[in-house]
């Protein structure tokens, strides 16, 4: 597993960032089917659990394989956390933007720390294609909402 601080987080997200601006006009790219068995979950943190800042995310994946944004492979992706942000509120139908709210683990990571105030958080995976599109349907974790100290 790879391990990655928010710092490079951000980096990455901007580097593919720029990949998606120059592959063109990805709002008019279709989105693909993942295959039927294809699940997404957090292996930590659970449901509940009350956690410090930094807050270690550790995401598995069944049915399909990792591979850093930009790398095009059959029945690959990679992560992407929600934080504090419905599913409902995301477009899923354009490249997903990063920010406070979007992280995105374009280098192919399965796990990375998160800086997080106080409080109360919901946390969602997406799992999303080389483009930083979702696939159809979604393929997503359950919500969590965990508290930090």
């Amino acid at each position: 597993m790879t391990t990655v601080s928010f710092t490079r987080l951000a980096t990455v997200a901007l580097v593919t960032g720029g990949f998606t601006l120059a592959v063109g006009n990805v709002a008019s790219m279709e989105r693909v089917s993942a295959p039927d068995e294809t699940k997404v979950y957090f292996i930590s943190p659970q449901d509940g659990d009350t956690v410090e800042s930094p807050v270690r995310i550790q995401m598995g994946l069944r049915g399909m394989g990792i591979a850093p944004a930009g790398v095009e492979a059959d029945n690959t992706g990679h992560h992407h956390l929600l934080v504090n942000k419905p599913l409902d509120e995301v477009d899923l139908d354009t490249s997903l933007p990063f920010s406070d709210h979007k992280r995105h683990f374009g280098g192919g990571q399965t796990e990375g720390e998160i800086e997080l105030e106080p409080g109360t958080h919901t946390l969602q995976l997406l799992f999303m294609d080389y483009r930083h599109l979702s696939f159809d349907p979604p393929v997503t974790s359950d919500k969590i909402t965990i508290t930090v100290e």
